[in-house]
């Protein structure tokens, strides 16, 4: 693989406990070692049922949402977004994922089958992190954080696999990468 891959981290909000229930997506598009785009975009969840957990971790309340595109009319229109990436980044990469494909699921669509990159199980390899929540990697690392919009939590992500790769550019090799 290219010492500098091309990759897009991913951060998902949800309105409620059930993963088919994205109500906020950002991506992060990097090539060559730079953030070449960037998107964020209010997702309708299927139902109108927000918990109050959610929505005080995130602030997005159905009001917010109500008018957004539903996952399967906002995905169809920016799936192409993932093109020519090797793979997706994620901070607890197993929720992003589950997400992705339940969504994926619900909406009829095939979920994108690029290899996943966890930045929780990156910080703790690269620079023996703990605790390695998202804030604490963005501390260490120096980087501004805007924690659980989803386009700032992206974004971050793909800053701590640019950060990683710049000082060890086999840092992705765990990931079969």
């Amino acid at each position: 693989m290219n010492a500098f891959p091309a990759y897009v981290a991913i951060d998902f909000e949800t309105a409620d406990s059930r993963r088919d229930s994205a109500c906020a997506v950002g991506l992060t598009k990097v090539r060559g070692g730079e953030i070449v785009d960037r998107l964020y975009g209010l997702i309708r969840p299927p139902r109108s049922r927000f918990s109050p957990f959610c929505v005080n971790v995130h602030g997005i309340h159905w009001s917010d949402v109500k008018d957004a595109p539903p996952f399967r009319e906002f995905w169809i229109e920016h799936a192409q977004f993932l093109e020519d990436a090797d793979f997706l980044a994620a901070h607890n990469a197993s929720f992003d994922r589950s997400v992705l494909g339940a969504c994926c699921t619900m909406a009829g669509l095939p979920a994108p089958t690029l290899p996943f990159v966890c930045t929780v199980d990156l910080a703790r390899n690269q620079w023996n992190l703990r605790p390695t929540k998202l804030p604490d990697v963005c501390r260490y690392l120096g980087l501004n954080l805007n924690h659980h919009h989803a386009g700032s939590d992206a974004e971050a992500c793909a800053r701590i696999v640019m950060a990683a790769v710049a000082q060890n550019p086999r840092c992705l090799a765990s990931f079969g990468l």
